[in-house]
């Protein structure tokens, strides 16, 4: 790979809302142009949402939640710490998932809707759990959009980890010990998997 003002590129990785190089001790993520939008009015939001999703990094940082340091913010790119660790999805334990239960009421009580709650967006690095994406976050205190955050990770856990039903249970201990509001949010993350259910046996 070739070197740059940040070192030498390692990676790039090509998601559905943004571009990701990784570099030596630095992260660029470049939100992707889409081509069924006006282009003046695309270029707006994509300032406008690579804007909001620094902020709301630094927010969670703030309220004991650990995120890599924002660096910069120009146009559509953020520059953020590298963090160097192992991907929690392949290290996922009862012991992680309870911390990430802790982080996400953090977050919940400091009204940040993470959007994406899985393990393929943390990234284990010492004792710590990093939120590494906060490209589908926003701000907003109702129930519902943090009982999708909790239903959004329970189903990931479902996918991908046999004895994921544990894990539930530790991140759901984690969340209460952290969240005065957790049943409330819990009971409506239950009413979210029910209508779903609800939808799969109408459609079949």
């Amino acid at each position: 790979m070739c070197e740059t003002a940040y070192g030498k590129l390692e990676r790039i990785y090509l998601g559905g809302e943004a571009e990701v190089r990784i570099y030596e001790n630095v992260v660029e993520k470049i939100r992707k142009p889409k081509r069924y939008r006006h282009p003046k009015l695309d270029e707006i939001l994509r300032r406008s949402r690579t804007k909001t999703e620094a902020k709301i990094i630094s927010l969670a940082r703030r309220n004991g939640v650990p995120t890599p340091v924002v660096l910069d913010v120009e146009g559509d790119k953020i520059v953020m710490e590298r963090i160097r660790g192992k991907p929690v999805k392949e290290v996922m334990s009862t012991e992680i998932s309870e911390k990430i239960g802790r982080y996400v009421a953090r977050m919940h009580k400091a009204g940040i809707i993470h959007g994406d709650v899985t393990p393929m967006n943390m990234i284990l690095s010492g004792d710590k759990i990093y939120f590494v994406d906060f490209g589908l976050a926003f701000i907003e205190d109702r129930v519902e959009p943090k009982g999708v955050d909790l239903h959004v990770y329970f189903e990931s856990l479902k996918a991908s980890f046999d004895n994921w039903e544990e894990l539930k249970e530790a991140f759901l201990r984690g969340y209460r010990s952290e969240y005065e509001r957790a049943d409330e949010v819990i009971k409506r993350a239950e009413e979210i998997e029910l209508r779903g259910r609800y939808v799969e046996r109408r459609m079949t």
